[in-house]
């Protein structure tokens, strides 16, 4: 008896002293009310105080944050489900902006935009929340964009070459291939340091599990996270989508690390801002887009950068991808984007019903930063790679009409169906950096005239074992330094002359064209 008295005098002894030091005062409050409710969007009036950008709690629970100002009323959009949510119901502002988690504990993770798990897993208990909209590295932070980025498809990685810190368009109709070549850039980093990020905006979730499933199976899904607002999300979910896959990518980038962020797509980003904007009264502009369109691209890519060494000489890389209607590359929102990214991946619907995969237009298609981050042997290998294959395809279309008697004419004729077999690649089977450098070396230097047309894929598929059974020190020569020296490339041929000899038929003589011929 006499333990519980002393503990009580103790207790009461503990809060005479606590009520001694309290202030004791009037606490004013600020609520709000919600004055309607729909399509993702509530007008409340009563928060005279509150800030753009602020979360603001609603009665039941969900949460919103302000995207608009007016003299009367406030125009919030939803993060959760409107079901609950009444006219006349109280909503209190929190004096927060929006945050996210970010560090390590993201990765091999399913999110949404707001770092609540989706894949069943446990909380994200992240050490460190960082705003959405954070502004883009300043110029003085930045430095030239020139390591490269590997992204395992030779149309791409000869022609058309991807840096660390570039930002990157892919564009092209619905259903031609788009998301399989951000997934397959995504599977080539297995084997290099850059964390992936794939955000998902807009999307059906059985697009998105197909997209995990694929990363999960040939990719280092261990080094990838994926932030998805899918199609059937709250409206300010998907606006917040890409900002939060950037914040969350930064962080590595900040740290001296490298991330590649994919946005699928920017389109479905572009048609969430517009209703939103719409529903909160704000002015429509050209094609009923608000006059802010721009900028809010330009602010969220802008955010992709090569930091300098004073920096932390991390890199964002980004790869946002865009929808066309029916090839319509003048409409508001493609040209767009093509004027804030630095160059774009253009897929062309006829090629892709034609066969060839990935299906790049290699006349709309452009790298600003080009051969500046391209590995140097393959630069060296490709140096006319372009210019012959544009040419092939010009010549295709004029001996479509008569005969071809010339033998020079057949053999570029010949020699363009090859580089055109050779850029053709399958799905989720990316190359190495030896791989590319050894076809395109083997068909400029002719030593695929003799195969047939029809054996290329197979000799494509086959040569990775071949060269590391024949020429496994000129493999490593490359991978590990990126140079093309004369002992690799005598190594190379010596294992594209043997695969050759192995698959072409005996007698067979195509046309032959000697490099440089006319």
């Amino acid at each position: 008896m006499t333990d519980v008295s002393a503990r009580l005098d103790a207790w009461l002894d503990d809060a005479r002293r606590r009520l001694r030091a309290s202030t004791l005062g009037v606490m004013a409050e600020e609520l709000g009310c919600v004055e309607s409710v729909a399509d993702g969007i509530a007008l409340i009036s009563g928060l005279r105080r509150v800030r753009l950008d602020e979360l603001v709690r609603f009665e039941k629970g969900q949460m919103g944050f302000v995207l608009t100002l007016e003299r009367d009323l406030v125009g919030c959009v939803l993060l959760d489900e409107s079901e609950g949510i009444e006219a006349g119901h109280e909503v209190r502002g929190t004096g927060e902006i929006v945050r996210v988690p970010v560090g390590p504990e993201l990765l091999g993770r399913v999110v949404d935009p707001l770092g609540r798990p989706l894949d069943g897993g446990a909380p994200i208990e992240a050490r460190e929340h960082e705003a959405v909209d954070r502004p883009a590295p300043s110029i003085i932070d930045r430095d030239f964009v020139t390591e490269p980025v590997q992204t395992g498809l030779l149309v791409l990685d000869a022609m058309f070459a991807l840096g660390r810190g570039q930002r990157e368009l892919i564009i092209g109709d619905r259903a031609v291939g788009k998301t399989s070549i951000a997934v397959d850039c995504i599977i080539n980093q297995r084997e290099s340091d850059i964390v992936c990020v794939y955000v998902a905006v807009g999307q059906k979730s059985s697009t998105v599990s197909r997209v995990i499933q694929a990363i999960r199976t040939h990719g280092a899904f261990e080094r990838c996270f994926f932030v998805c607002a899918a199609a059937s999300a709250a409206p300010g979910l998907q606006w917040l989508g890409p900002f939060a896959g950037f914040t969350m990518a930064e962080y590595f980038r900040d740290r001296g690390q490298h991330a590649l962020v994919v946005v699928d797509d920017m389109t479905k980003h572009a048609a969430t801002h517009r209703e939103i904007a719409l529903l909160t009264r704000q002015p429509p502009g050209r094609e009923a887009y608000p006059g802010d369109i721009f900028y809010v691209h330009a602010r969220l890519l802008e955010r992709a950068a090569k930091l300098g060494k004073r920096a932390g000489g991390g890199s964002l890389t980004a790869l946002p991808i865009a929808e066309l209607d029916a090839g319509n590359l003048s409409a508001y929102i493609p040209t767009n984007l093509i004027s804030i990214t630095d160059g774009q991946i253009v897929l062309d619907s006829r090629l892709f019903q034609e066969g060839h995969k990935p299906a790049v237009d290699m006349g709309t298609s452009v790298s600003r930063v080009g051969g500046k981050t391209q590995a140097p042997a393959l630069r060296e290998a490709s140096e006319t790679l372009r210019l012959d294959y544009a040419q092939f395809l010009e010549l295709e279309v004029f001996t479509r009409f008569g005969g071809v008697t010339d033998r020079q004419v057949r053999g570029r004729l010949e020699r363009g169906r090859r580089i055109r077999e050779i850029l053709s690649q399958p799905l989720h089977a990316p190359l190495r950096l030896a791989d590319e450098v050894a076809l395109v070396h083997g068909v400029q230097a002719g030593l695929l005239d003799g195969l047939p047309v029809e054996a290329v894929r197979s000799f494509r598929s086959q040569l990775p074992a071949w060269l590391d059974r024949l020429a496994g020190p000129s493999v490593a020569d490359i991978q590990q330094h990126g140079r093309l020296t004369p002992v690799a490339r005598a190594g190379l041929e010596k294992a594209v002359r043997a695969l050759v000899a192995a698959i072409q038929p005996p007698g067979q003589t195509p046309p032959r064209m000697t490099k440089g011929s006319p």
